[in-house]
């Protein structure tokens, strides 16, 4: 029981840390777990400990948000904001529920196909580091709404563990013409309703088949992933300002490599 807490922190500690630079939090939880020997019922801990992500993002971006959703009734700038980000939402929220059976039992389970996409991720970020497009958007909560749906449906390629839903969304704004300030922050809003409808329909798929046990490291890993998750917030939007996301690229080819090794050699 305490090696398997201790376990639950690390894994909360891992989604806090990775939940918002585009390396792939689930990427990293789900092979980390797999050679842990950690094993989750239909893997829910694995997506309900993101929830303190998603709140570590409500926390730090509190203000702005009851700012905007103040100022709604009456300001259309605010108002088109939050049509934005629901819009980029849906997309991922009906794939999300179609393919739900298959991304869990199939995709969740292969750990080769994991560390591949970390791999190939890694050199799509790198690469579009350097020939991403002059920005033209300087501010998250005024792009398009148009290019904010384009977004949205780039970050249903994140349904793939591996990929990552940071990585895609802010790849795909920055190729629409976000600066990269922009970008990492529209990712994080685009999170809130992302992650906040996995946890709650995962939770619902999962409901009888979590146990007292599951909710106690559950919970240890939600803490991990808060705390966290607030610490690399604040840290990311002033790197990625200055040096950009190749950084991201190659820890994600190296990590995804140690692990292929790894795994081909067990087999």
């Amino acid at each position: 029981m305490e090696n398997t807490t201790l376990i639950a922190a690390f894994l909360g500690l891992i989604e806090g840390l990775t939940e918002f630079i585009p390396v792939s939090s689930t990427g990293h939880i789900l092979l980390a777990g797999h050679f842990l020997g950690f094993d989750s019922s239909g893997k829910t801990f694995e997506v309900v400990i993101q929830l303190g992500a998603v709140l570590a993002i409500l926390t730090l971006y509190s203000a702005r948000l009851i700012s905007v959703f103040t100022a709604a009734p009456h300001d259309p700038h605010a108002r088109r904001f939050i049509m934005s980000v629901l819009l980029a939402f849906l997309p991922a929220a009906f794939i999300g529920v179609l393919a739900h059976g298959f991304i869990k039992t199939v995709l969740f389970e292969t750990p080769i196909l994991i560390a591949v996409m970390l791999i190939l991720g890694g050199v799509v970020l790198v690469f579009v580091d350097r020939i991403a497009p002059a920005p033209v958007h300087e501010d998250a909560m005024k792009l398009p709404i148009s290019m904010a749906v384009k977004i949205g449906f780039i970050q249903c390629l994140a349904m793939v563990p591996g990929v990552s839903r940071s990585g895609a969304t802010i790849v795909g704004a920055l190729m629409l013409g976000a600066s990269k300030r922009a970008a990492a922050e529209f990712s994080f809003f685009l999170s809130m309703p992302t992650m906040a409808g996995a946890f709650a329909y995962d939770l619902y798929k999962n409901r009888d088949v979590l146990d007292v046990a599951a909710l106690g490291e559950i919970a240890v890993g939600f803490i991990m992933a808060f705390i966290s998750a607030v610490l690399v917030v604040k840290w990311l939007l002033g790197y990625v300002s200055k040096h950009g996301y190749a950084l991201f690229g190659w820890w994600r080819i190296v990590v995804g490599s140690a692990a292929l090794l790894f795994l081909i050699n067990s087999y």
